[in-house]
This record gives structure tokens, sequence and C-alpha cells, in this order.
């Protein structure tokens, strides 16, 4: 499937950027002569107001901004919140624990599959994301999965499910007391290294994403600000995981104090980015409402 949007009969494509073979925002000319802006994050977050349904579009507009228990995008940011609180709750305990709790423990695993939940639906997201540049009032059937591999928003949130899969893997592995030092390498340590690895480099691309370059500062976007709080976080949770390592000699982990403070820290970050997605899809809905009114 091709990475651009796709284009209503007499419309014209005037230009088109993105970060290396992606296509992330083009600027189109409509028939009238008018020149619209397509940008992939924008369109996947405006939801309802891109169907070309005006009902259901003034209907989205009409709900509170933290409260909308039928949107999937609510539910992401919710799940997210929640995994990313018990992240940094349960680091911040490991740290003053004086010794190791059964509790903080179980508290990073929900974490995980409160994480690995939230992903999948921005997965499903960007599988089901409106192709079209313009409201024509087409409906796309859901669909569980796709294989997309040239658009960038499908390839982010593939890699950050894969990643909370080995989160899981890891903290449900810490649950077991009584490994030796080579186990608890190979079966906590390692796959908290992949999981960090695949959030570093799902952050990036949807930081690339946002920016439609690798490297952006645009400090009065929200969405920016969102996407760069999440490739901080994950660079926190790389540090962390680092840290974590546990040395044969002495059976402890190289600091502790940089693998429970990275954690934390890049927990508070996935919380504030995962909040601040509640008001991004309100921003992203009214532009998309205001565009499709004037069409």
């Amino acid at each position: 499937m091709s990475t651009q949007a796709d284009v209503p009969k007499g419309w014209e494509r005037v230009s088109a950027e993105g970060p290396g073979p992606f296509v992330t925002t083009e600027l189109l000319r409509r028939p009238d002569g008018r020149l619209v802006r397509w940008r992939s994050r924008g369109q996947r977050k405006a939801g309802a107001s891109r169907t070309g349904d005006a009902a259901a579009a003034r209907a989205a507009l009409s709900e509170p901004v933290w409260w909308r228990p039928r949107r999937r995008g609510w539910w992401m940011s919710v799940l997210f919140s929640l995994g990313s609180l018990c992240f940094a709750v349960a680091a911040i305990a490991a740290q003053w624990a004086s010794n190791p709790r059964p509790s903080i423990d179980v508290t990073f695993f929900v974490g995980s599959l409160l994480f690995t939940s939230a992903a999948y639906l921005q997965y499903s997201e960007a599988v089901n994301a409106e192709r079209g540049s313009a409201a024509d009032g087409r409906r796309v059937h859901w669909r569980p999965v796709s294989w997309e591999p040239r658009r960038i928003d499908w390839l982010a949130s593939l890699i950050q499910l894969v990643g909370t899969i080995f989160f899981n893997i890891s903290t449900f592995a810490a649950m077991k007391h009584g490994l030796s030092t080579h186990q608890v390498n190979a079966r906590v340590w390692a796959p908290d290294v992949f999981g960090s690895i695949c959030f570093l480099l799902s952050s990036e691309l949807a930081y690339a994403e946002v920016c439609h370059r690798w490297i952006c500062l645009r400090g009065g976007s929200l969405s920016w600000r969102i996407v760069a709080l999440n490739l901080l976080g994950s660079i926190a949770f790389g540090a962390a995981a680092i840290a974590s390592l546990t040395e044969p000699s002495s059976g402890e982990p190289v600091s502790a104090r940089i693998a429970n403070g990275g954690t934390a820290f890049g927990g508070v970050c996935f919380l504030i980015a995962a909040l601040a997605l509640m008001p991004e899809a309100r921003i992203e809905e009214s532009a998309a409402h205001s565009a499709s009114s004037d069409i």
C-alpha cells in the first residue's frame, strides 16, 4: 500500500515530505484551486471527523475531552497512562524498599499488560486509519492486522507492540525468585533490553512522523511535545535497562539507582504524553471538521 494519501478525483498533489522513504505530509490542490495540507498523524487522530458523517463529527466534538469511553483513542490514552503509572510507582517503591517485595514485581507485570493492551489499540488505529485526504463518506471495515511496512506510523506502532511483549516476558520472569545470575540476565534483563530498543525505535519513528524529517524542534505543537516526551522516556528506559544488568561477581545490578530512577523518569514521561493524547485528538478533530465543512 502506498505511503501517500488517496487523492480524490480532481485533486492534485503539489508536494510531499517525510523522513527517508516515508511520506508523512502532502500539500494538495482541490478542484477549486484551494490548497489543503494532509498529515498522516492528524489523519489518524481526527477519527470520526474524517468520515464525511457530519452528525458523527459533531457528536465527537460535543463530548468532553477527558471522558470519551466510546472512543478507541481514549482507551489507548487511559491504558498507556495506567501502565506508565504502574512502572513509575513500582520503580520508586523499588528504590526505597529495603528488600525485594513481590507486590513491586506484580505492579511491573500489570503495567506491562496495560502497555500491551494500549499498544494494540495504537496498532489498530494505524491499521484502520482513513487513507483518503478528504472526507468522502466511505467507511472502512475494521481490520485486526495488516502488512504495510512502507507506512511509518504502521511500523512505529508494530515495533512498540513487539516491545511491550518483551516487557511482558521480562516482568513475568522477574516475579520468580531464586533465579541464578545467568538466569536473571537471560530471562529478565535480555527481554527488557530488547523491549527498550523497540520502544526507542518506535519513538524515533513517531517523532520523525510529526517532524516530517528525522529531527526537528517544534515546541508549539502538542503532537511534537507528545512524541518528544515519548522519545525522552524511551531513552530513560534504555538507560535503566543497561544499568539493571546483574554482575556475576556480586549478584547485584550495575546500578540499582540508575535502573529505578530511569524507569521512574521514563514512566512519568510516558504518563504525561499519554494523557496529552486526549486534547490532541480534540485539536485534530476540530481541524478536520473545519476543513471538511469547507469542501
